[in-house]
């Protein structure tokens, strides 16, 4: 799934291909996503002109103006494209550069071009929200960004309070803080030098000072290289993202810690089935 720094990625992209253009149609192949697409959509958002593009944690949002959104999660394997005559420019995370038209949901025309949405597991999905009320209160579902500034000491303090979670689970958890999976869960913790197991409850104020700006740290880096490519992942450029080459601990098993006075094996184990990657000699 595509993390907080991916989807920062393709919003940029997004930005500069299809900012203040028109909606001409909207083809619709197949409305069984996450959530059913309503009959409407291609109506509703026929004429349209995107007046800002943004992110919210591992949301698109689509901005028309006057309140009126469209909200997009690319989900497990969703992927934006633009096509051209010379080439497909992919613009998402994960990519399969054949791109089957059987996977081609939903297509949006503008004048000249055009933009595909292929989701071969179909868990993203597309939400229109059409006042400032129903815009502001979906989003109070979710925790705040480790890049905003109510990300800090305080609200962790706050948080950790009577809970049973490890830590990383904790850092997964989208309702405490959001954006954050499993590639940069593994690499903040390490950096933050916390074994993921450990328990918030154990955690001590260096430990939350560390968690805080490595958070930002490495959430940041990963934009700045354009993202981690772990499939084919090219942005508007047409450039893979190259995160995945600074990784420090992610999917580094049985190779040698890279911190120089460290002579730890990284080694892989599984929390809550999902792949964790951690130096027994320098996480604590």
């Amino acid at each position: 799934m595509p993390e907080l720094p991916e989807v920062e990625v393709v919003t940029r992209s997004l930005k500069k291909t299809i900012i203040n253009r028109k909606i001409i149609k909207i083809t619709v192949n197949n409305r069984n996503l996450r959530f059913k697409l309503p009959k409407n959509f291609e109506s509703i958002l026929k004429n349209k002109i995107i007046k800002n593009i943004k992110r919210k944690s591992k949301y698109i949002i689509f901005d028309f103006g006057n309140h009126f959104y469209t909200i997009l999660h690319l989900g497990m394997s969703g992927t934006l494209h633009i096509p051209s005559k010379k080439k497909i420019t992919n613009l998402s995370f994960y990519s399969n550069p054949s791109l089957p038209k059987k996977h081609n949901h939903v297509i949006i025309h503008f004048k000249k071009i055009k933009l595909i949405y292929n989701d071969p597991r179909r868990f993203g999905y597309f939400k229109i929200l059409n006042n400032k009320n129903d815009f502001e209160n979906y989003f109070t579902r979710i925790g705040p960004e480790a890049l905003d500034k109510d990300f800090n000491f305080i609200y962790l303090t706050n948080k950790i309070k009577n809970r049973k979670k490890n830590i990383k689970n904790f850092l997964l958890d989208q309702k405490i803080v959001s954006g954050i999976g499993n590639i940069y869960a593994n690499e903040i913790l390490y950096k933050s030098q916390i074994l993921p197991t450990k328990s918030v409850k154990k955690l001590t104020s260096l430990d939350l000072i560390k968690i805080i700006k490595f958070s930002r740290l490495t959430l940041n880096n990963a934009i700045k290289f354009g993202g981690s490519s772990i499939k084919d992942f090219k942005g508007i450029s047409g450039g893979k993202g190259g995160f995945q080459k600074k990784f420090s601990v992610y999917n580094r098993e049985n190779q040698k810690c890279n911190k120089s006075n460290c002579k730890g094996i990284i080694k892989k184990r599984y929390i809550s089935n999902r792949s964790t990657f951690i130096c027994n000699y320098c996480q604590s």
